[in-house]
């Protein structure tokens, strides 16, 4: 997904909006009544949010950067690796239709939580595993899934738990964009409960 940056289009800012006291406040943005946030970082952000899209209860989903010290940071300052901004989808769900745990499950089925700040050819520390909660329930659901998956693999999980800090949403043209097609028009379906496999490209 860095293709673009490394292509040339556009280039970091200075630090003038490296101010780390906003970027590093929590998320303060409110979900829909009856609706919870979560927040997951799993490598490009364009295949991990397709992944929730497609599960039940599910109502909306945004990718965006988080984590990092720069205010209102760009898709080039996030590349530059400069900001520590993680590509992030910020999803929002009903806790009647949807458990925190069904999220987790499609999170881990979704990348490799033994690569540091990689997923396949994406490098960097934006591609980190990462999952950024809002409520203690959340911390330690999310702790006890890490064990799980620990218990199962034969590499230790790199994956962190921090509390979800302020949710930049990223440039329109990254919301929802394998469902839009791509570069290359091929939609990919968001239907509730599709297992069609996700194809990430840029």
């Amino acid at each position: 997904m860095n293709l673009l940056n490394r292509l040339g289009f556009g280039s970091p800012r200075t630090a003038e909006n490296m101010d780390s006291s906003i970027a590093q406040g929590p998320d303060d943005d409110m979900p829909a009544t009856g609706q919870q946030f979560a927040q997951f970082g799993a490598g490009c952000f364009w295949s991990v949010e397709l992944a929730f899209q497609r599960v039940s209860g599910v109502t909306k989903t945004e990718v965006g950067y988080s984590q990092g010290f720069m205010h209102n940071p760009s898709y080039e300052d996030v590349c530059s690796g400069a900001t520590n901004h993680s590509e992030v989808v910020r999803v929002q769900y009903d806790p009647k239709e949807c458990s925190y745990e069904s999220l987790l499950d499609a999170f881990w089925a979704r990348h490799d939580p033994t690569t540091l700040n990689r997923q396949g050819n994406d490098v960097g520390t934006q591609y980190r595993s990462g999952i950024y909660y809002y409520t203690p329930e959340q911390k330690k659901a999310a702790q006890e899934s890490l064990e799980l998956q620990q218990e199962k693999l034969n590499r230790k999980v790199v994956t962190e738990i921090l509390p979800a800090k302020k949710f930049y949403r990223a440039e329109e043209y990254h919301q929802q964009y394998l469902e839009k097609g791509g570069r290359f028009g091929y939609k990919q379906s968001a239907s509730k409960g599709c297992n069609d496999p996700i194809r990430c490209y840029g």
